[in-house]
Parts: structure tokens; C-alpha cells; sequence
């Protein structure tokens, strides 16, 4: 493996392949190179006929602060978008081509990963920030360490969440108000409590543990590991969650005009921006 690559991938057993965010001197924040990469490596999972389960895991102290805000999508160049999906009108002016840049970087690639026909496992420690919150939710299973905390406060900035707005259905209509209103922290316990998370196990134990699960579930027939998937997956989306869920992006982006206009043509107000990751 290449310690510098921002996205590691390892067969560490049989059957299972895991992949690894690997900007930790970044609190694994994702930027566009970060995300590329790690669909690269589902691509390449999805490939080898001998993966049958696909663990996401994060080097360092934290799983993911969520996206790397330090360079914003309106700053990168339009053409890396091009080959991406059916978006378009990358280039457009104003919130067309900022809303069409979002779509194929958060939504597609988000939906995409969630629709993986193998089985997938987020191993997650420390703080899962908003953006990480969309990465962990696109797995099957989520196994936390007893530190893992879970936050978006997103709303601090005038938004109503993070683009892939699964919370009603990861926490409940309730308790994803009171996470989005209040931009608090929910521990591991919390989110086990609410079903967001499977299991809560010591921070020592975290990588063992959710290897022995990939491990065993990869010994399962892997057209039956299909199947269910895609049952379970349809009872969620007769329930609307595609359409709750585009519904929400393009929500997402009518906080961003609103936020642009009041604030001299920033995404986010500059004084609100260090406080935001703070709690």
C-alpha cells in the first residue's frame, strides 16, 4: 500500500476487501481527490469476484470532518466534472453549475455507493461530521467505537443539513430535529440506542471486531448478500427516501442563493465558518 495515497485498499481476509481514508493530518475531510479515489476503490471492490464484503474504514484519531471546506466546489476546475454522470452545465453561472458540481460530488456518488449490490461495513472512531455523516449512512452496517461521535451542524451556517439527507430515517423525525436544531453531538451509545448505529465496541476492539463480521458475513452466498440487500433497500425507498432525498438537495440549494445573497457572495459567512466544528 502507498502511505501517501489519500484512499488505501487492502484483502486483509478472505472474501473481504477494506478501504481506508487516509488524510488523517486532515481529520480525513474530504476533498475532490479524496473522493475520487475512494470510488476508484469501490469500483475495484465491486470488480474482484473474491471481495464479497467491503469494510470503510478511516486511518488516524476521527472517520471523517466531513468535507473540506477549505476549497470549496465553486473554486475547482469544471472539467474534472465532465465524464461524472448526466449532470451538466458545470461552467453555468451562479447556483446552476455549483448545484450541478454538488450533485455528481455528493449525491451521485453517494447514491451510487449506497446501491452497491455487496455487502458494505463503516467502521467508525472519533468524530463523524457531517460529510462523514453521508459516508458512513451509504453502508449497510455501522460498527462505532465507544468514542464515535456523531454531529451536523451544518445548520450553523444557514443550511438544512448535509446533501445526502438520510437523518429522518437514520434517526427518527424527532431526534434528527433535535440533532439539526441544535447542531449537538450524539455519542455512540445514542446512536446505537436509535438504531443509527449496530454495535458500539471499545476503541481497541474496533478493527477486529468489524473484520470477524465482514469475515463472517462473507462466507454467506454472496447472490443471497444481494438479494437482501436490495429487498431491505426497496422497503426504504417505498417509504420515499429518493424523493425525500432530492427533495432535500434541492433545499440544500436554496440556502445556498439564500446564504450568497446575504452575505456579500459567500457560501458561508467567514465569522461563522471556525465555530462551526467546534462543539
Amino acid at each position: 500500500m502507498n502511505d501517501q495515497a489519500l484512499v488505501l485498499y487492502e484483502t486483509p481476509v478472505e472474501g473481504v476487501a477494506r478501504i481506508t481514508l487516509n488524510r488523517a493530518n486532515a481529520k480525513n475531510a474530504q476533498n475532490l481527490n479524496l473522493l475520487d479515489a475512494l470510488d476508484e476503490l469501490f469500483t475495484r471492490a465491486m470488480k474482484d469476484e473474491d471481495v464479497r464484503v467491503i469494510i470503510l474504514a478511516a486511518a488516524g484519531s476521527d472517520f471523517s470532518a466531513g468535507h473540506d471546506l477549505r476549497k470549496l466546489l465553486d473554486t475547482e476546475d469544471a472539467t474534472r466534472f465532465g465524464d461524472r454522470s448526466s449532470s451538466g452545465n458545470y461552467n453555468s453561472p451562479d447556483g446552476e453549475g455549483y448545484m450541478a458540481r454538488e450533485e455528481d460530488a455528493y449525491m451521485h456518488l453517494c447514491k451510487r455507493w449506497r446501491n452497491l449490490s455487496k455487502p458494505t461495513i463503516a467502521q467508525v472512531q472519533g468524530r463523524c461530521i457531517a460529510g462523514g455523516l453521508m459516508l458512513a449512512w451509504v453502508c449497510d452496517l455501522i460498527i462505532a467505537s465507544e468514542d464515535a461521535q456523531f454531529l451536523d451542524p451544518v445548520v450553523a451556517w444557514g443550511g438544512n443539513g448535509v446533501e445526502y439527507f438520510a437523518h429522518p430515517w437514520e434517526f427518527g423525525p424527532r431526534k434528527a430535529k433535535e440533532l439539526l436544531f441544535t447542531g449537538d453531538t450524539f455519542s455512540a451509545d445514542e446512536a446505537w440506542r436509535l438504531g443509527m448505529v449496530n454495535r458500539v465496541v471499545p476503541r481497541k476492539e474496533l478493527e477486529a471486531f468489524t473484520l470477524d463480521l465482514a469475515a463472517r458475513i462473507a462466507k454467506k452466498p454472496s447472490f443471497a448478500l444481494k438479494t437482501v440487500k436490495q429487498s431491505v433497500n426497496a422497503a426504504v425507498d417505498a417509504q420515499g427516501q429518493p424523493q425525500a432525498l432530492d427533495t432535500a438537495f434541492q433545499i440544500h440549494h436554496l440556502t445556498h442563493y439564500h446564504n450568497r445573497a446575504i452575505n456579500d457572495g459567500n457560501l458561508v459567512d467567514p465569522s461563522v465558518m471556525p465555530k462551526m466544528f467546534k462543539k
